[in-house]
């Protein structure tokens, strides 16, 4: 292949901007690779794959969508016989998935090394079956490699290719909202994340939070306001306020060279009048912050979250002080959870005044700590296969009884506007007794959608824009 490899990147569909995906493209095309996406939403894949004749097809694949990308890579496979990779978080976590048909390839962990070495490796006909992090089925054995050293310096990595997206998706590109990672890594081993997971795969090294120079997290931002309308900025990183140094030169870089709102992630014991000075002065008009339960044992014991009620009522009152947004995560249906632990969590967001509380119902991911605990304990109903790609709707954990699983269900549904409406509190007991039904699903999407507009991402957005965003949103997972 004198032209170097051809790989395709495969998607059910755009709800935004794949952040691992673009990276990957940039590292693959900054080596001569050929490098196209097609996303099912958008076109027929399978045409798509016949036009682009690749070598490589390529998936990111997140618990609760294995089921939907193994029955499109049949399709795929049959019309172009490419070689197949599977990545992305349910993967790495459960790399048996290589034992399904038509599963030729697993990227566990960090991708950008193994992708490039694996398309190398096709364009100049050499060996693949032992590239680090890739597990390999050739001949019916399956080569089961280690993973090799993360990378330390995220600034060697080229700018994420967002083209490859803006292209395929007119929405996504002329959108005001777009979205940025600084970092990788989390120090804390929350039994329900993946962090924990990922830090048995890599050890200590995970645990150390990698950031981006501030210089080339400005350069990214500031090449995006250049080439597509920008207008409001959100960093997905688990915890952008660390350390405390990195963000006194975003603080002081930030609005000088960029001036737009944006939104982070922030953690309650962190959170001091120093850090909401410093987010204010830098421009952030919202932030999330992780409540999960209001019952300190699950906190504390079942999750290890290690946040007390006070640490979390406190730095709420700092957020709130400081003129900036509050939004919440919060989990409702934990194992070992009751409903009254669920209330216990919505009279905690009232105390916290969260301008939209976020809740979810508990999907235990394999691999992580709590998941494996469910499991272990017979505490899922269901087989992992069957969690959804929505965590707001079902949960395959055991209940109880039927009941006790609609009306924590119900509850998702109806929590952010009981916490914007500490009044409804009185109704809401008989409210979540109702049966499952299409008027509490639209009360939490429009109630969602204008919070996202009010506080969450607040920026001024064209008629057309606002439309068809409101249209987008309604048909999201």
């Amino acid at each position: 292949m004198a032209d170097g490899a051809r790989i395709l990147f495969v998607l059910r569909k755009i709800d935004y901007e794949p952040q691992g995906i673009m990276q990957l493209a940039a590292v693959l095309k900054g080596a001569g690779h050929k490098v196209e996406l097609t996303a099912a939403s958008h076109e027929d894949p399978v045409r798509a794959a016949r036009r682009f004749r690749p070598d490589i097809l390529a998936y990111s694949v997140f618990t609760g969508s294995q089921r939907e990308y193994l029955s499109l890579n049949a399709r795929l496979k049959e019309a172009t016989g490419a070689l197949s990779v599977f990545g992305g978080p349910h993967p790495t976590f459960f790399p048996e998935i290589i034992e399904e048909d038509g599963v030729d390839v697993v990227c566990i962990g960090e991708g950008e090394g193994p992708i490039l070495d694996l398309a190398n490796a096709l364009a100049s006909g050499a060996p693949f079956h032992e590239i680090p992090n890739l597990w390999v089925k050739q001949d019916g054995q399956i080569h089961r490699n280690p993973v090799r050293s993360l990378i330390t310096d995220l600034d060697t990595l080229p700018l994420p290719d967002r083209s490859l997206v803006y292209d395929k998706d007119r929405f996504t590109r002329e959108s005001g909202l777009k979205h940025f990672v600084a970092s990788r890594g989390c120090p804390y081993l929350c039994t329900f994340c993946f962090n924990q997971a990922m830090t048995e795969i890599y050890g200590s090294p995970w645990r150390r939070v990698r950031r981006r120079s501030v210089e080339h997290v400005l350069e990214e931002i500031d090449q995006v306001r250049r080439c597509y309308p920008l207008s409001f900025v959100v960093f997905l990183d688990d915890l952008f306020i660390v350390p405390r140094d990195w963000l006194e030169v975003f603080a002081r870089e930030y609005p000088r060279r960029i001036g737009l709102p944006f939104f982070c992630n922030v953690r309650a014991n962190l959170v001091d009048k120093d850090l909401v000075r410093l987010l204010k002065s830098a421009g952030c008009v919202s932030v999330g912050m992780g409540i999960e339960t209001g019952d300190d044992r699950l906190r504390n014991i079942v999750l290890k979250r290690n946040l007390s009620r006070e640490q979390l009522i406190q730095a709420a009152d700092l957020i709130h002080d400081a003129g900036i947004a509050l939004i919440t995560t919060n989990m409702l249906g934990l194992p070992t959870g009751t409903l009254e632990d669920d209330f216990e969590t919505l009279e905690l967001n009232i105390a916290c005044r969260a301008q939209y509380a976020n809740a979810f119902l508990y999907q235990p991911y394999p691999r992580t700590e709590l998941g494996e605990f469910a499991r272990e304990a017979g505490l899922l109903a269901k087989d992992v296969n069957e969690i959804s790609t929505s965590a707001w709707d079902r949960s395959i954990l055991r209940f109880p009884s039927p009941r006790d699983q609609r009306m924590t269900e119900n509850l998702v549904k109806l929590f952010a506007l009981a916490v914007a409406f500490p009044r409804l509190r009185s109704w809401l007991r008989y409210l979540v007794r109702a049966p499952r039904n299409p008027i509490y699903w639209l009360a939490y999407k429009l109630w969602k959608g204008y919070a996202i507009k009010r506080w969450i991402h607040p920026y001024r957005s064209s008629p057309r824009e606002f439309l068809y965003t409101a249209f987008r949103f309604m048909q999201f997972d």
